[in-house]
């Protein structure tokens, strides 16, 4: 079959879906000429525009009806506006009646949206990472819609309440595990670029389901705007904390002993490791942190004291500093001992929240700095609210670890599950 003739069978095929023979015609006409099928000028956009006007025609049609049999209410021409779609620009012909009595329901007067996905597309676009103009551009080129800057910052600031509301939400009475940590972002301030911290809480509850409990933003991180973080878990309902994990934060462990004072605090040993072997060459780095391993992977507190003597014996020729460190640190690096594997791998390090981090910085990475605090805590808030599936799902192996705190902690767990 020639081109001419699948043109005409299309047609016909057409008819019922399209009564008006002109628009069909151009349908099909756009269509054999290889016209884009969405965006500015599009096929879809065509239809769409004239099924919008057809049904606001329908209405005031049945308003008029519906009008008193003694009322000379008639059709007086229309209003035109061009109206956003994801499907493209729409020149829009809402009618107008004498009386000035008709409410068109599918668009209304002052409505320039024919559907409410326009703004899901620029929340989108903002939690991957876009700034406003990048967005603009995007939804010019993919849809041929011109939305100023303004439009688009009024649409992400819509999400600020909801941000607002969720700092403030009530958390759960018990936290099997909190982990505290930092990621540090560029903000534009009074004409400046300076380094800001955001402070993330993540958690694991009674049951073991992992969630993010709070994002605070502050100039430096600090022992003291941590201890006003841990403090308002308090007041949003947060009971009972088992294990704090934290890096080596100056101050740190007071601050939350003296809000929690049950809580076990965990020295991060991944962070500890890092921090103790940056002098390290990087031809002894290797065995030298396997030597490591031994001491934090012991059966037991007197097994791991031995293990620290043996590295203490083998590196501390040429790298004094390191064992010197672990022993400051013993008590809280220790901690861990009394407990199983499957418990130990949960607290021996915060990488969970690390791992958090890594999804915020994948989709801000492209950022040099934020024109404010409102601005990226927008960004951070929308990109983990689109990745929830990857940080919030329970924890790994839970019921037997769910049985180990309850042997270790009795009521103190036991009346949370």
């Amino acid at each position: 079959m020639n081109k001419k003739r699948s043109k005409n069978s299309t047609q016909k095929t057409l008819v019922e879906l399209f009564p008006n023979d002109e628009l069909r015609k151009k349908v099909v006409d756009r269509l054999y000429n290889g016209d884009p099928i969405l965006g500015k000028d599009s096929i879809f956009s065509d239809m769409l525009q004239s099924i919008v006007n057809a049904a606001l025609q329908g209405e005031i049609d049945a308003h008029l009806q519906d009008s008193d049999s003694k009322s000379n209410n008639r059709k007086n021409g229309y209003n035109k506006k061009t109206a956003r779609s994801s499907a493209g620009p729409l020149s829009i012909k809402t009618p107008r009646d004498r009386e000035g009595t008709f409410q068109p329901q599918l668009l209304q007067k002052w409505d320039r949206e024919i559907d409410s996905g326009i703004d899901e597309h620029i929340l989108s676009l903002y939690a991957c990472g876009n700034s406003i103009e990048d967005i603009k551009r995007q939804l010019s080129e993919l849809y041929g819609l011109e939305i100023s800057s303004g439009t688009i910052s009024a649409v992400t600031d819509k999400v600020w309440d909801e941000i607002t509301e969720w700092q403030r939400r009530p958390l759960a009475a018990c936290y099997t595990i909190v982990y505290l940590d930092a990621i540090h972002y560029k903000v534009r301030h009074d004409g400046k670029v300076i380094s800001k911290a955001v402070y993330t809480c993540y958690g694991i509850t009674a049951n073991g389901q992992r969630d993010l409990l709070s994002l605070h933003l502050s100039e430096a991180e600090g022992s003291r705007h941590w201890g006003l973080i841990i403090e308002d878990l308090k007041r949003r309902g947060v009971e009972e904390v088992l294990f704090f994990c934290i890096d080596g934060l100056k101050g740190f462990k007071e601050v939350i002993e003296e809000i929690y004072p049950q809580g076990i605090v965990q020295r991060c040993i991944v962070h500890k490791i890092r921090n103790s072997t940056k002098l390290v060459s990087h031809k002894h780095r290797k065995k030298l942190c396997g030597d490591l391993r031994k001491i934090y992977t012991a059966a037991n507190i007197e097994q791991a004291k031995i293990e620290l003597e043996n590295f203490s014996a083998k590196w501390d020729g040429l790298y004094p500093e390191v064992s010197k460190k672990w022993r400051t640190d013993w008590e809280d690096l220790m901690q861990i001992m009394n407990y199983s594997d499957n418990l130990r791998r949960m607290i021996y390090t915060t990488n969970p929240v690390e791992a958090l981090h890594r999804i915020m910085r994948k989709n801000t990475k492209a950022k040099g700095a934020w024109s404010n605090d409102k601005g990226l805590l927008k960004q951070l808030y929308l990109s983990l609210d689109r990745n929830k599936k990857s940080w919030q799902k329970k924890a790994f192996n839970w019921i037997p670890i769910q049985r180990e705190l309850i042997d270790h902690f009795g009521e103190r767990y036991a009346n949370y599950i």
